[in-house]
């Protein structure tokens, strides 16, 4: 049996073990929380992040960083996108030569204004290592269902690409290689923005003519930006970009589509943050978004109109109002 490490416990990491576990590979899970590691050990399941999902035998639960690197050529990282940096530096010592980091994280780290592959090259600058990014349209809770999903797996390596999207494809999750993983990153990370600013619609009660509006608009300017970054045009209109858009701007399921409805419904932000166990990946990505769309001069409405009511206290219905009321333009220019 072939083994694998996965960082991070959380929804998304606990439906990968699941997913790989059924394939016959044993799984190092870490768990950061004790109170996370004590459930999984005594009930057999993750009932904080995934309930009503029993945890099979291959799976290892462990607060142990080294007992679960220790050895593991492919090491799968699930951790929010504000850690990851951190808890990369601290499975640093463990790595093997030639070691495969796979990145399940979907975030922009705010201070350096990285997508997680360069935050990858700059801890492991000394270390033979491959990369691969995991993204697309998939919620945790329907994967660890066993119902039909597609994803996108990207490297710069095609051999890598090939290896990844082997070890995860199964008869119900489909996955596709890509090699731009810029493209893929910046995809995963910037919909959470958009999913936001959909949630809000949907809390201000505008109708589905408003968050198709959203979405289409949403998808244009995070295209705009990953062109000026040096990622690919068509790459957004893929599963990592156009198809992760589109289901976490119209589900319950997505954290951010709710915290985004929440506020227009009237909750302020830090009451809905701290009722709230999972990370709401697009606050922090709307902050990192917005000052890097200011350095590099590229126009993000909607993001800037999300970043004024995460940020600055501005009301949800003045900022979509705002948007609404800009000057009027081209569609393509």
């Amino acid at each position: 049996m072939s083994s694998l490490a996965i960082i991070g416990a959380g929804s998304w990491g606990t439906a990968l073990a699941l997913l790989l576990a059924k394939k016959g590979i044993k799984i190092k899970l870490w768990v950061h929380s004790k109170e996370t590691y004590q459930v999984l050990i005594d009930k057999k399941e993750n009932i904080f992040y995934l309930p009503g999902i029993k945890i099979p035998s291959s799976i290892f639960p462990t607060q142990s960083l080294a007992e679960a690197i220790s050895g593991q050529k492919d090491i799968l990282i699930a951790v929010p996108s504000h850690v990851y940096r951190e808890i990369l530096s601290k499975i640093r010592p463990y790595l093997i030569s030639n070691c495969h980091i796979i990145s399940a994280t979907k975030g922009i780290e705010t201070d350096s204004l990285l997508t997680m592959s360069k935050v990858t090259k700059e801890i492991l600058s000394d270390l033979s290592y491959s990369y691969s990014v995991l993204s697309g349209p998939s919620f945790a809770k329907e994967v660890s269902q066993g119902l039909p999903t597609a994803v996108t797996v990207a490297s710069v390596n095609e051999e890598v690409a090939i290896y990844t999207q082997r070890l995860f494809s199964t008869n119900y999750f489909r996955v596709y290689t890509h090699h731009d993983v810029l493209g893929v990153e910046l995809g995963g990370a910037l919909k959470n923005i958009v999913a936001i600013a959909a949630g809000i619609s949907e809390g201000l009660g505008l109708g589905y003519n408003a968050r198709a509006a959203l979405i289409t608009r949403g998808l244009a300017e995070i295209t705009r930006l990953g062109i000026k970054l040096g990622a690919e045009e068509k790459t957004f209109a893929g599963l990592s970009g156009m198809g992760d858009l589109v289901l976490t701007c119209t589900s319950k399921l997505s954290r951010n589509y709710n915290l985004g409805r929440r506020l227009g419904t009237g909750e302020k932000l830090t009451e809905i943050l701290s009722s709230m166990r999972m990370v709401a990946e697009g606050v922090n990505t709307t902050k990192a978004a917005y000052i890097l769309s200011q350095e590099i001069g590229v126009e993000m409405p909607i993001t800037k109109e999300v970043y004024a009511i995460l940020y600055e206290e501005k009301s949800p219905k003045e900022g979509l109002k705002e948007l609404l009321s800009r000057r009027l333009k081209q569609e393509f220019y």
